[in-house]
């Protein structure tokens, strides 16, 4: 009897860990048109949680944020290279790095500018103008959460996020990972390729229906830093949007019971029983 009763808690604890492992995928490759993937975006915002809150200090109790690169004045500037970006870590609730040289903010034409590649000016298009943002001297971008209004002092997490990316032409190379507050990966996908062979537009957006929570995300844009020129076999990508759910300070976040919890409540049950039995 203790061997059924022990089975089905390894089969609770299995179902338990599936129904977490529950990621809900928003994807869209589209052409140079952002209405090709607004609709997806529009879905995705709704997921997450209305209102945008802008730049209201948390906790709040729902909603989202949104990060479109376009305000702090002039939306033709390009940004000095900076890392990690702090400039929303505090407002937003994002703080921005790459093991690159930096981060900038730059139009398509600004790109052609910083890389010195002219080419830039046609491969890429915006989502919302006028501004892109992209990471200097590297493919790769990570994004932590922290609490809005703290400093940086509280970190956060979120349960779910997405960007908007431009120009990925090849399959399989642009994706997004997220990972929990231990560093464990939660999930990973491949970006959609757009429909246009320049300035297509596409998303990504990935929402957690189980309790999880996402500490980091880490993007890679195409198989190259920005500079060299795109086609055959390199492909350069820039990104536009980033939306993410309302964060949540990992000091009232509550956790999902693990396989492994699961199973020590399962053991620890099943203990009781059989002391019981003995004693009768």
């Amino acid at each position: 009897m203790h061997t059924v009763r022990f089975a089905l808690c390894l089969v609770a604890a299995a179902v338990s860990t599936a129904a977490a492992a529950a990621p809900i995928t928003f994807s869209v490759g589209g052409d140079d048109n952002p209405s090709s993937i607004q609709a997806t975006v529009d879905v995705f915002r709704a997921a997450l949680g209305i209102p945008n809150n802008g730049n209201t200090a948390g906790p709040l109790a729902g909603g989202r944020r949104e990060i479109n690169w376009d305000g702090g004045g002039s939306t033709t500037v390009t940004t000095s290279s900076v890392t990690p970006f702090n400039g929303f870590q505090n407002t937003r609730g994002a703080q921005i790095a790459t093991p690159g040289s930096g981060l900038a903010q730059a139009t398509p034409d600004g790109l052609g500018v910083l890389f010195s590649n002219p080419t830039y000016s046609t491969i890429f298009s915006t989502f919302s103008p006028q501004r892109l943002f992209v990471p200097v001297a590297s493919n790769v971008t990570d994004v932590l959460f922290f609490m809005p209004g703290s400093n940086g002092t509280e970190a956060a997490t979120v349960r779910g996020f997405g960007a908007v990316f431009t120009d990925v032409d090849l399959a399989g190379l642009t994706r997004i990972s997220y990972f929990d507050p231990e560093s464990d990966l939660l999930f990973s996908s491949s970006v959609a390729s757009g429909s246009v062979a320049n300035g297509s537009l596409s998303f990504l957006g990935v929402l957690f229906d189980g309790g999880e929570r996402i500490a980091r995300v880490r993007i890679i844009t195409g198989n190259a830093a920005l500079g060299p020129n795109d086609g055959g076999l390199v492909d350069v990508v820039a990104m536009d949007d980033f939306l993410f759910s309302e964060p949540v300070g990992l000091s009232t976040a509550v956790p999902e019971p693990s396989a492994l919890s699961l199973l020590g409540l399962c053991a620890l049950a099943l203990f009781g029983l059989w002391r019981v039995r003995e004693r009768t």
